[in-house]
């Protein structure tokens, strides 16, 4: 009897192991989804096309599995720090923010020093990333830091934050280009300044929902600072830009028939994207920021990689 006892003991503490198990598995995803949800991982997509841009024209094809590799966790790092640094820095405007009060640590569901601990370890990563491509990349990572820490702080001075979002999102081309070639060409350059430009117009459109806020805060952007008509009428002008960069970046790399067919394709989807946001109808706003400008980073780059070819 005694021994039954205890084999009942025994199986009834392996149960409530195998239970402690079981729930602490739903119990990481969901902590797991709420990091993810609090820096929006989904829309690295904006960027990283754009780093793999830079790394195929400079490798004038597929670049090694190495540099793929790195180049990916270099970009995925950094957006990563950037963004975590974002939701911490701008936490007190979220929670005031009727838009933004429901992220993750306005409610409470993750604390601030674990958002400071995801920044550390994405640090980390950029940091060991950028050693293992090159002295360049190693080199040249502080200063890109300094604008991925410091353009949160730009809405705070200065109504030029659009440009300067666009500028710091652009490292990532010319970052690709040097994960690469070990050199700042001026290829290289074109393809920032075609990010800085469609970033910029794109986020005119988006800070155009946030009007009331900003101007409650004493933040700076276009559309609180000029209106939203001023707003969209410089975000058509940037994508026009935009199209005409893109066209450039097409003669000087020498790319065929397969970009210009994704040229054709992006000038539509911006044409689309502008049209549909209007100063009195920003009712479409999401449908422009999100899938439209997702469609169009990863079109560029798939358009640029067969247009080396073909």
């Amino acid at each position: 009897m005694e021994g039954i006892r205890l084999l009942r003991s025994q199986g009834s503490r392996g149960a409530e192991g195998q239970r402690r198990k079981c729930s602490s598995a739903p119990l990481l995803m969901r902590q797991v989804k709420i990091l993810l949800d609090n820096i929006r991982f989904e829309h690295t997509i904006f960027a990283l096309p754009f780093a793999y841009l830079g790394m195929v024209l400079a490798a004038n094809g597929l670049p090694t599995l190495s540099q793929f590799i790195w180049i990916t966790l270099a970009m995925a790092s950094a957006r990563t720090l950037a963004m975590s640094l974002n939701r911490l820095i701008d936490r007190e405007l979220d929670a005031r923010n009727p838009r933004t009060l429901n992220r993750p640590l306005p409610r409470g569901l993750i604390s601030p020093r674990a958002v400071a601990g995801i920044v550390f370890a994405a640090f980390v990563i950029f940091e060991f990333a950028a050693w293992q491509l090159n002295w360049l990349c190693f080199v040249l990572s502080p200063l890109a830091l300094i604008f991925l820490v410091g353009y949160h702080y730009a809405k705070r001075f200065t109504w030029l934050t659009h440009w300067i979002l666009g500028f710091t999102d652009g490292i990532a081309a010319a970052g690709g280009w040097v994960a690469v070639r070990a050199s700042l060409d001026p290829l290289a350059l074109l393809l920032w300044f075609v990010v800085v430009v469609w970033m910029a117009g794109f986020d005119l459109i988006y800070a155009c929902q946030d009007v009331e806020v900003d101007r409650r805060d004493g933040l700076y952007s276009v559309p609180s600072r000029f209106g939203l008509a001023t707003a969209l009428t410089l975000a058509r002008v940037n994508h026009a830009i935009t199209v005409v960069a893109l066209a450039a970046v097409g003669m000087v790399a020498g790319l065929g028939w397969v970009y210009w067919l994704g040229w054709l394709i992006v000038a539509a989807l911006l044409a689309y994207e502008n049209a549909i946001v209007k100063p009195n109808d920003l009712s479409r706003l999401d449908l422009a920021f999100f899938n439209v400008n997702g469609y169009i980073s990863v079109l560029v780059f798939v358009s640029a990689l067969f247009g080396i070819y073909f």
